[in-house]
């Protein structure tokens, strides 16, 4: 998803083209929050903000109207008083209108009624990330929107209609967001057979016909490293090409990375602590760090503090966003070849490579632990001296790959030579050791 930022007006709107596949947003220049969602067929305004509630954010999305229904000068007017109320800690969206009786919904809730249920009762309580969250709302309220306020018995007794919905999105939309979709749909209605045991026992998601799907291979070999390298010196924003290069080195999820604090990072121990990655706190971990990595931190906090400096005082990959930190990290492919899981793919293929165990990687990148054996070691006390002699041989052999020709070279984590003459902002970078 490319974004953009330009002022949205009628004009300026009207020649951006709609895109070919996927989405594209285009942020409005002079009011934060506000902006287009170009797709396929339309280009709708939107609002985002996060909405702050005794302690706990959310961050709320909401469609204004679309391109051709709407002027520029009134959505941009609904925008300004839809953040102002989520600024005021008011949520604007509307809320759902339980049509059923109590007694229906708790003997045959609608999908609206299940789904809630689900989330708050299931989801939230198991810790499980806004993003996952937000996957799940995706799927329920606009893919299956039409059937919000239908009974779940209706699919039950007849998984027909089930089907057809998966052939229709995948026809849409793609095989694996119907796949997708469809794993949601089964999780809510097994959720709900807990309590309503009137509903039909086979749960309708059964009579799908699964769409194939193929894990992505995407990884950069270590003939691919050196060329990456040159792609990532070319980019223009330092702090991007820092976090690609973290995102590297760690082999970590992009979204964990985005959202790391100033005070999640511990010198002295050498660790990056990541409290809420995928799956929850209770899968909170620490990120050991080699020389490498502590080089790329230094260099981002340096180069933070001189462009994003109140952002740069909370987050480690700071930016000017709503949220203060790096909020969207995709490249053009033909500016970066590689970013995002690909450099996990990447980072699990460089290790094995370099003949770290298999058991070690799962424990570097927070992996479940295969095995009953397995389950019986202690992360934390591997941690300080045995993974982190592991992350050190991956970070060496991928700055060795990024220098094929300088056979017989002590190894140094110096990359970035081509980007000191080229850096705007002077004294940035970390001197090399």
């Amino acid at each position: 998803m490319l974004v953009a930022r330009l002022p949205l007006s009628d004009r300026n709107i009207a020649a951006l083209p709609l895109v070919a596949s996927g989405q594209q947003i285009v942020r409005d220049e002079d009011l934060a929050g506000f902006f287009l969602l170009v797709g396929k067929r339309s280009k709708t305004f939107m609002v985002q903000s996060d909405l702050r509630n005794n302690g706990s954010r959310q961050t709320i999305r909401i469609k204004i109207g679309e391109v051709g229904k709407i002027a520029a000068r009134e959505a941009r007017a609904k925008a300004r008083a839809l953040l102002g109320a989520i600024a005021d800690g008011v949520d604007p969206r509307p809320k759902p209108k339980i049509t059923e009786t109590p007694k229906q919904s708790s003997s045959d809730p609608t999908l609206r009624e299940a789904w809630e249920r689900y989330r708050d009762g299931h989801m939230r309580r198991k810790h499980r990330s806004e993003g996952t969250i937000e996957n799940y709302r995706d799927h329920v309220e606009r893919l299956l929107a039409d059937w919000l306020d239908e009974p779940l018995s209706k699919f039950g007794e007849d998984p027909g209609v089930v089907t057809a919905r998966h052939e229709k999105i995948t026809k849409e939309s793609g095989p694996y967001i119907a796949n997708g979709c469809m794993r949601t749909l089964r999780a809510i209605y097994n959720h709900a057979r807990k309590t309503a045991r009137a509903l039909p026992a086979d749960n309708p998601v059964l009579a799908v016909d699964w769409n194939t799907e193929h894990r992505r291979d995407t990884a950069l070999g270590l003939g691919d490293v050196k060329r990456w390298f040159t792609e990532l010196a070319a980019l223009d924003n330092p702090v991007r090409r820092e976090f690609h290069l973290f995102l590297l080195l760690s082999g970590h999820r992009p979204d964990a990375i985005k959202k790391a604090r100033v005070e999640h990072l511990d010198f002295r121990s050498r660790v990056l602590h990541v409290p809420k990655p995928k799956g929850g706190e209770t899968k909170a971990f620490d990120i050991p760090l080699s020389r490498s990595m502590i080089r790329c931190l230094l260099r981002v906090i340096r180069i933070g503090r001189a462009l994003y400096p109140e952002q740069a005082e909370d987050w480690l990959f700071p930016a000017d966003s709503e949220s203060g930190h790096l909020a969207e990290h995709k490249e053009k492919r033909e500016e970066l070849s590689k970013w995002g899981n690909d450099l996990r793919q990447s980072f699990r293929t460089v290790a094995q490579a370099a003949g770290v165990p298999e058991l070690d990687v799962h424990l570097l990148m927070n992996h479940s632990i295969p095995g009953v054996n397995a389950g019986y070691i202690t992360r934390n006390k591997l941690l300080r001296d045995h993974l982190r002699t592991q992350q050190e041989t991956i970070s060496r052999k991928i700055f060795d790959a990024a220098r094929p020709d300088r056979k017989g070279e002590e190894h140094s984590p110096r990359i970035w030579p081509a980007l000191r003459s080229r850096e705007v902002v002077s004294g940035l970078l970390v001197p090399a050791a």
